[in-house]
């Protein structure tokens, strides 16, 4: 799993209680998925995507300018493209 959750977090690991439905944790040991590891994927998903709206947000305005700079006077360095 290159550049996935086990390279990017640190090798200390916290015990921590999570309430989760019984019926899904059943599954899941019949299935053989490691619930912690499961939980803890889908906590870094949920932290990216968190991470990603906050970028966006605390950007949009920059991006906005950027956009409306563009429209108003094409891409920079435009005569050079081979496309």
């Amino acid at each position: 799993m290159s550049g996935s959750v086990r390279e990017a977090r640190t090798p200390f690991r916290r015990p921590t209680n999570v309430s989760l439905d019984a019926s899904l944790i059943d599954e899941a040991k019949a299935l053989g998925i490691n619930v912690s590891r499961a939980c803890e994927e889908g906590l870094a998903k949920q932290i990216a995507s968190a991470r990603r709206t906050r970028w966006m947000e605390e950007n949009a305005e920059a991006m906005a300018a950027s956009n409306a700079y563009v429209a108003e006077h094409g891409l920079p360095l435009e005569k050079y493209r081979l496309f």
